[in-house]
């Protein structure tokens, strides 16, 4: 038996498809250090929260600021792998919000300990409907558990 999706339904479904790839599209372009493109997914000024992972408070700053600190830790010759997975989307108009499973690595060649960091944790993203599509808003990281050598993760190469 076949049922009739309407229209209302049709546009949740293809809104909950396009707020995934957003949010996926983060991390690809993270990796691949897209940086022009990364930065064309978030809004001009943003919500973040990393303090579970860096410490500090909550913040609402540019989005080039974001863009730029990832543009500036995650250098050509660190590499990074972000993935996620489970995404549990809420739709309210033009608003949304996406809570993923997320995992994360970061490696550095080292002369001395690993050349790896991990993480995983649950990211939290708010995103608005704009006549570009759907943007980030906000994005923090809850993390669940970390390891490996911290200068994967911190180290910023000197100019």
């Amino acid at each position: 038996m076949s049922q009739m999706i309407d229209a209302g339904m049709m546009q949740r479904l293809a809104d909950e498809m396009e707020i995934r790839r957003v949010v996926d599209a983060i991390d690809t372009t993270v990796d691949a250090k897209d940086w022009a493109a990364c930065r064309a997914y978030f809004l001009d000024t943003i919500d973040v929260d990393f303090s579970s992972l860096a410490g500090g408070s909550p913040a609402r700053i540019a989005a080039d600021d974001l863009v730029g600190g990832w543009q500036r830790n995650l250098y050509a010759d660190k590499k990074s792998h972000h993935m996620r997975s489970n995404h549990r989307v809420t739709l309210g108009g033009d608003q949304a919000e996406v809570w993923s499973k997320g995992y994360a690595f970061n490696m550095l060649p080292s002369p001395t300990g690993s050349d790896l960091w991990e993480v995983w944790g649950d990211y939290r993203h708010t995103l608005a409907r704009t006549a570009e599509g759907w943007k980030v808003s906000g994005m923090a990281l809850f993390v669940t558990y970390a390891r490996g050598n911290e200068r994967a993760r911190d180290f910023v190469q000197q100019e």
